[in-house]
């Protein structure tokens, strides 16, 4: 089964090396979907997975990388590409 989460998230989240250690993370949990910057100052992501990695992956992104200060995740179910394989950074 997989889950898929579209998630967005605000605080000093940009400037942070937030998409990078995103990345990162969603990688080293075999994660499939990307992560931008919106032009508001907040952090978008689309990610799917098996449900118990996909609740590590989202409870990492309340936390975030060392200098960010996450204030706020909005996450709620939503539909996986599935001509996307892989995770990647979106400009």
């Amino acid at each position: 089964m997989t889950i898929c989460k579209h998630m967005t998230i605000s605080g000093r989240v940009q400037g942070v090396g937030f998409r990078y250690s995103t990345l990162s993370q969603a990688n080293a949990l075999g994660l499939n979907g990307w992560v931008r910057n919106l032009w508001d100052g907040r952090v978008e992501v689309l990610a799917w997975g098996p449900p118990e990695t996909m609740t590590a992956f989202e409870a990492w992104c309340r936390q975030g990388p060392l200098h960010a200060k996450v204030t706020t995740v909005n996450s709620m179910d939503s539909q996986p590409d599935t001509t996307a394989k892989g995770f990647r950074i979106r400009h």
